[in-house]
């Protein structure tokens, strides 16, 4: 019978675990989240096969963007955090794709409309007006995104109930009103709300050291006793469940 690992041993591994990138591997056997039923890998290769100049915005260390078949004679990724960009790098330039180091918060340094098409998996932010002006008229928009209180039972545990407007950011309903705006054509939305299971403490350590938006400035040592006490009830009740949400949105520049 194997010994259980204790509480320090589980909290050092996730401690020490490196977090570039968005390779979510290292959870394998520790926690599992529900997948959204549309497939966004697939269908973003889908609609990079038919692209001829694509941007990824936000790339991350550049998994997604990678796992396409088939990529544009012109792809262009951007990404903000020097250890990504420098994963990014290593994986899409074998592919023929140039990667950007921009500042997530910064517009896009391209010329107007230079792609047909724009993605984003998971962006901190979208800059609508500037993602209508990079696009030409009749490209697309394709992206997939965090949406209201995800995973807000890990937020809350260790933060304490939130207010109703941290809870009803990001909503869909306010990043369709933002493309509109912007002078895109909504062409789909959908929602997921999707099941997130932790199986032991150092899966929820390794989560919110590489989502730090999570809980801002997380450290273990600031929450080692809310760590010990949710070490305590997995080790009682079994997995911690948490409830992530994401949404589709798909918007058209009009053509000329």
């Amino acid at each position: 019978m194997t010994t259980p690992r204790t509480f320090d041993e589980l909290v050092a591994e996730a401690a020490d675990a490196p977090v570039e990138g968005w390779d979510f591997s290292w959870f394998e056997g520790r926690a599992t989240e529900e997948r959204p039923p549309w497939g966004y890998a697939r269908a973003m290769g889908e609609r990079l096969a038919r692209a001829s100049a694509a941007l990824d915005l936000q790339t991350g260390g550049g998994e997604v963007l990678a796992s396409a078949a088939e990529l544009p004679r012109l792809t262009v990724a951007t990404e903000g955090w020097p250890p990504n960009v420098a994963k990014a790098t290593a994986l899409l330039h074998p592919r023929g794709a140039v990667v950007v180091a921009s500042p997530e918060d910064a517009p896009p340094p391209f010329a107007d409309g230079a792609f047909d098409l724009v993605t984003s998996r998971h962006p901190v932010r979208t800059h609508w007006a500037e993602i209508a002006r990079v696009l030409r008229p009749g490209g697309t928009y394709f992206s997939q995104q965090v949406g209201p209180a995800s995973a807000f039972e890990v937020v809350e545990y260790f933060l304490g109930p939130q207010p109703e407007r941290t809870r009803s950011a990001r909503h869909p309903d306010a990043a369709r009103a933002a493309a509109v705006a912007a002078g895109l054509d909504v062409v789909q939305v959908r929602t997921a709300r999707l099941r997130l299971e932790f199986h032991d403490v150092g899966a929820v350590v390794h989560f919110l050291r590489k989502v730090i938006w999570m809980v801002p400035g997380f450290t273990v040592e600031e929450y080692r006793d809310r760590l010990r006490g949710l070490h305590e009830q997995i080790g009682r009740e079994g997995p911690f469940v948490a409830h992530s949400t994401r949404f589709l949105i798909e918007a058209r520049k009009p053509a000329a």
